[in-house]
C-alpha cells in the first residue's frame, strides 16, 4: 500500500498562513487578545533572529493559541473557517487533483503539518478532501474550552515520527509501505530523506538546488 502525505503552508496551501491569521484576527480579536498576540509576536521575532524560521513558527503559534483561551471548539472551529475564506485563492487545485487521483489508487492521504489543527480541518472541508490529519494541537480542557496552549508543533523529524507512528502503532500496517511526501521547505528534509517517493512543491531557489543534489522530482501541474 501507499501513505501519501502532504505539506500544508507552502505546498496544498501556497499562501502564508500567518498572514491570513492575521486578517482573520483584524475583524474578530479585542484588544485583550491583540495585546497578547502583539506581545508573542515581538517574542517570536527575536526567536526567529536568534534561532532561525522554525523558532519563530512555534513562538507565533503559542502567542495566538494564548489569545484563544477560553474559546469553545465551536468557536474555534467558525474563526479557522474564515481564514479559508480569506485563502481561498491560495488553494494548490493542480495538488488536490493529484491528492484526489492517490486517492482513486487506493492510497492513504495524511494532510501533515505544522499548521493548527482546525485550520486544517476547514480547509480539507473546504476541498472536499477526506484525508487523514497529522497537525499542531489547540489543547482543550475536559469541557472543550480552549486552554491557550499548543501541543507538540509538527515540524522537522517530527513529522517523521508522527508517520512512522501512524503506521506502525496507530494502524498496525504490515507488509511492504510505500511513502509518499509532497513539501516545499528545507525544514522537510527529513521527511524527504525518509519517503519512498519525495516530491518537492513550489520550491524556493535553495529548495531547487537541493532538489537537483537528490534527483526529487518538481511537481508541476498540468
Amino acid at each position: 500500500m501507499a501513505v501519501v502525505t502532504v505539506d500544508f503552508d507552502g505546498t496544498l496551501f501556497q499562501g502564508n498562513s500567518f498572514k491570513v491569521m492575521f486578517q482573520a484576527a483584524q475583524k474578530d480579536f479585542n484588544i485583550k487578545q491583540w495585546a497578547v498576540v502583539g506581545a508573542g509576536v515581538i517574542k517570536a521575532a527575536v526567536n526567529g533572529i536568534l534561532k532561525g524560521k522554525n523558532a519563530f513558527r512555534i513562538s507565533f503559534f503559542k502567542a495566538f493559541a494564548k489569545s484563544f483561551k477560553g474559546k469553545s471548539e465551536t468557536e474555534m472551529d467558525e474563526f479557522f473557517r474564515k481564514l479559508v475564506d480569506i485563502g481561498r485563492e491560495d488553494i494548490h487545485q493542480g495538488l488536490v487533483k493529484k491528492i484526489q487521483e492517490h486517492q482513486e489508487q487506493g492510497d492513504e492521504i495524511i494532510v501533515l503539518s505544522g499548521a493548527l489543527h482546525p485550520f486544517l480541518k476547514a480547509f480539507t472541508r473546504e476541498v472536499n478532501l477526506q484525508v487523514h490529519i497529522i497537525s499542531t494541537e489547540l489543547q482543550y480542557d475536559q469541557n472543550g474550552i480552549c486552554t491557550g496552549e499548543i501541543g507538540t508543533v509538527i515540524n522537522g523529524d517530527e513529522k517523521v515520527n508522527k508517520v512512522r507512528k501512524w503506521i506502525n502503532d496507530e494502524n498496525n500496517i504490515t507488509g511492504s509501505v510505500e511513502v509518499w511526501a509532497y513539501a516545499d521547505s528545507l525544514s522537510d528534509f527529513p521527511l524527504f530523506q525518509f519517503a519512498n517517493h519525495p516530491i518537492v512543491v513550489n520550491p524556493d531557489e535553495a529548495m531547487k538546488k537541493l532538489a537537483e543534489k537528490y534527483n526529487w522530482p518538481i511537481f508541476k501541474s498540468a
